[in-house]
């Protein structure tokens, strides 16, 4: 037997949580029912008719003082924390107290309900005994003030006459009077366990406590008697008002619903009181001391218990409310300045139109026609920013509401037309906007394109749609029956008014955007720090992009750890995305924090990161964190221990090599830095190849010589020792990878001059240890081959097979393939709510963006397959 008590102890405590929270949700669901019952004893009618019969002043002051004359029952829960060893906050104790003792006056069951919620709220730190004993002390002094108020019952009947009427109820009061006194002699006299900690000071405490919400009760009770101006002897309703709750305490039911309320009419009736006038007393009695306070009480309760489960849940479903919250804020924001502009630009088609008479009544009425278009603007405006959950959106927000919230209950008290609904209305967009606060995170709004773009068509729209209404309704216009009626204006002085409010509107929009877009996260917009940068590369490594950050083309995001730099990120800021080339460099370790991080400040900011040319192993990483991706072309590498000159494959190139050795062409490797001799000849070979065309940044190298200088550069003498080819080499902070960015070559060298170039590097890369050689991207190659292809990668293959006219894509490819043995995917990654088609024009705008000069340091980016052959990518 102890065995399987044993087992089934274990088996509760196993699942004590879903216990738990069944036991939330039955008593929700118990005391829904209890007030379900109230709710079906009280009379609508009767209750509408006796609220009408007070004036505003007594109804708030029986609504304040109904709350205050409940929280002397608190002290009880600050009683059960004084018996249990955990400490608790005045303000979790205040929660608590409230929650337990109103949800006890409408369902208590004996107590049991109090009981129940208390053991809930203060069960930390605390064994099952040592909560059963603190409960079971405050529950014997729960009527402990009722029993005090029972001897001055006893004294005012007998004692001085008042309420003699009731005499006959004495054994009710004699009962109640004794129990005090016996339950005091009991605990002072017993000296068990269960009664340690029970020191007079804390039966003066509990009776005191006790004395406070009895008296609470009675003195509300007389107060609404006297509001009410009843003339009769509220001295004489003190009895009864004892007797009723004795009886109604020895009933057990739930605020001795029922007994108390069928006592009270009776006895009301002996003092004067008509039967209508006593049931609205008993109405305002249950209004203002149970109901009202219960749903404060309630909304605690459900705060709490959606805390407890939201904990539980790590915090989802809370998200989840305010982001539904904030989107359905958004969508009404929007849906009511589109209401209001397609009110003030074509009513008559508006009021002719049933879907919109339909839903107009739930927005905002303005008089003015200007102050309509202009409140249309601000909303859409507002909507842009809670739609981007900027925090400096929110009370600009809350503003334009409270606007128009105050001019459209000014324009209905004109026409008289306030309803429920739209109170109802007012009331859940007023609770959206509470819900949605913490939504609002952001720093600032970077706007999208396509957020640009609708607006901009909104306003234009709207404009010109106003603009032709203003013409078709001008006093010059004669043949008025071959106007449309949806576009009859009311009059000439209305639409005038109506092209201020436009102009004013744009105005503010600009503001607006001003506003939301103003300031930075401050790890983010830095520019390159040559020494930081060299610093990573020296003590971590680089990789095949980390060279380019010399170019100072693009912004750079460093990750510390400790205050020390720890990863790069390069990246260029196109509207509202971040494009960075390629994959970070430094030290791997930190890689996950550092997209974390980096994805944290740039969402912060309102940017959305798109990653351009990485890896397949950081695309299926990027993937797990709600990117989406599209592979854009392959990598090749050069095994260097594999490669030779010798056999068939490439005897072309070996004849090659030996006719410009016979030719007296000579190879070297120049070390930085470079005198001015040097980088003039270089110059002057780059400007022969460009042939006066302007160079592309971002993923390419330019001619820069600060750019230059930073890293060895081959060069290819001709038998006069002029330079005619040069290539500038990329060391990757390792000796895994050798590779090369620039190379460029004059008018006057000879054909097939670069691959001498190569097979010099890669024979030097070999005997320097290196073990490939990274010859750059084959653009689109291997891209939507495979018919269960995503449709935008068929599309670029579509560019692959029959764009190579234009760009040589596939002689790129032949070109390299001689050389490589080894491709390597390459992918952009974006963020899958991202539209792709916006992605791409924006990737595609930045990449082609030409340097103006030699030594411009503009935005560039350049897609890798949009380069000529001649150049490593």
């Amino acid at each position: 037997m102890k065995a399987t008590l044993q087992k089934l102890g274990a088996m509760i405590n196993k699942r004590m949580g879903i216990i738990k929270a069944i036991f939330i949700f039955s008593v929700l669901l118990f005391v829904i029912t209890e007030v379900g019952k109230i709710a079906k004893e009280v009379s609508g009618a009767e209750l509408g008719v006796a609220l009408a019969s007070q004036s505003g002043w007594h109804l708030l002051s029986m609504v304040i003082i109904g709350m205050i004359a409940v929280t002397p029952m608190l002290t009880y829960d600050v009683m059960i924390t004084k018996f249990l060893p955990d400490h608790y906050t005045p303000a979790y104790i205040a929660k608590a107290g409230w929650i337990t003792n109103t949800f006890t006056n409408i369902g208590g069951f004996g107590g049991v309900l109090g009981a129940s919620l208390r053991a809930n709220f203060y069960n930390k730190g605390a064994t099952k005994k040592q909560i059963v004993f603190a409960i079971s002390k405050i529950a014997l002094f729960l009527v402990s003030g009722l029993s005090l108020y029972c001897m001055i019952s006893l004294v005012l009947v007998y004692g001085f006459g008042i309420g003699r009427i009731y005499d006959s109820y004495w054994i009710w009061l004699v009962g109640g009077a004794i129990y005090f006194p016996a339950i005091f002699i009991f605990t002072r006299v017993n000296d068990s366990e269960f009664f340690d900690g029970l020191t007079l000071g804390n039966v003066v405490r509990l009776l005191s406590g006790s004395f406070g919400e009895w008296t609470g009760c009675v003195l509300f009770f007389l107060l609404i008697g006297n509001f009410m101006d009843l003339p009769i002897d509220f001295a004489a309703v003190v009895p009864l008002f004892v007797i009723a709750s004795v009886v109604g305490e020895v009933s057990m039911v739930p605020g001795g619903i029922g007994s108390f309320d069928v006592f009270m009419i009776f006895g009301l009736g002996a003092v004067g009181v008509s039967r209508p006038d006593a049931v609205a007393w008993l109405l305002f009695y249950r209004l203002f001391y149970y109901i009202i306070p219960f749903a404060f009480g309630l909304g605690l309760f459900i705060h709490d218990m959606g805390h407890r489960i939201n904990t539980r849940l790590e915090g989802i479903p809370r998200v989840a409310i305010q982001r539904v919250a904030q989107m359905t804020l958004t969508l009404f924001l929007y849906l009511s300045g589109f209401l209001m502009l397609l009110m003030s630009t074509v009513p008559n088609f508006a009021y002719n139109n049933k879907l919109f008479l339909r839903v107009y009544p739930f927005t905002f009425f303005f008089i003015n026609q200007a102050s309509s278009i202009i409140m249309a603007f601000l909303l859409i405006g507002v909507a842009l920013g809670t739609a981007g959950r900027v925090k400096k959106a929110f009370w600009p927000t809350v503003i334009v509401l409270l606007i128009a919230i105050l001019n459209t209950i000014r324009w209905l008290v004109v026409y008289d037309a306030i309803s429920l609904k739209f109170i109802i209305f007012l009331v859940i967009i007023l609770a959206l906007v509470a819900l949605s606060r913490k939504a609002y995170y952001r720093q600032r709004l970077a706007f999208s394109w396509g957020q640009t773009l609708w607006v901009s068509c909104v306003y234009v729209v709207t404009f010109v749609l106003y603009t032709i209404v203003g013409v078709y309704n001008a006093p010059q216009i004669h043949h008025r029956h071959a106007v449309p009626s949806a576009l009859f204006f009311p009059s000439q002085k209305l639409w005038v008014f109506g092209i201020i409010g436009l102009v004013l509107a744009a105005l503010i929009l600009v503001a607006m955007d001003r506003y939301f877009a103003s300031g930075h996260n401050p790890r983010l917009g830095q520019t390159l720090d040559i020494a930081r940068v060299r610093q990573v590369i020296t003590t971590y490594g680089g990789n095949e992009i980390s060279q380019l950050a010399f170019l100072n083309d693009k912004l750079v995001y460093y990750y510390q750890v400790d205050n020390v730099d720890q990863l790069i990120f390069l990246y260029q800021q196109k509207a509202d995305k971040l494009i960075l080339m390629g994959e970070p460099f430094g030290n791997q370790d930190y890689l996950q924090p550092a997209l974390e991080q980096l994805m944290d400040d740039a969402d912060s900011d309102g940017y959305s990161l798109v990653f351009y040319e990485i890896s397949e192993s950081l695309t299926m990483r990027l993937h797990e964190m709600g990117f989406d991706f599209i592979k854009t072309g392959e990598e090749g590498h050069v095994k260097l221990a594999d490669f030779s000159l010798a056999g068939k494959r490439l005897r072309g190139e070996r004849a090659l090599m030996n006719k410009f050795v016979r030719e007296q062409y000579t190879f070297k490797v120049l070390q930085p830095p470079f005198d001015a001799a040097t980088m003039t000849a270089l110059r002057a070979v780059s400007d022969s190849w460009l042939h006066g065309e302007s160079e592309k940044g971002f993923s390419l190298g330019f001619f820069d010589e600060t750019y230059l200088n930073q890293a060895p550069v081959a060069v290819v003498y001709n038998p006069d020792q002029v330079i005619v080819a040069f290539a500038n080499i990329m060391p990757q902070g390792n000796q895994d990878v050798a590779s090369i960015d620039l190379m460029r070559s004059s008018q006057a060298a000879p054909s097939g001059i670069m691959d001498t170039v190569f097979v010099h590097l890669f024979e030097q890369a070999r005997d320097q240890g290196y073990t490939s050689f990274n010859m750059g991207m084959a653009p689109l190659a291997g891209v939507g081959v495979s018919r269960y292809s995503f449709i935008q990668e068929k599309i670029a293959h579509l560019i692959y097979e029959y764009g190579y006219q234009l760009y040589g894509f596939q002689g790129l490819r032949s070109y390299k393939e001689k050389y490589v043995t080894d491709w390597a995917p390459k992918y952009i990654a974006y963020r899958k709510r991202n539209s792709l088609i916006f992605t791409v024009l924006q990737l595609l705008q930045v990449v082609n963006t030409r340097v103006k000069g030699p030594h411009s340091h503009h935005v560039f980016l350049v897609p890798k397959w949009l380069q000529n052959l001649n150049h490593r990518r």
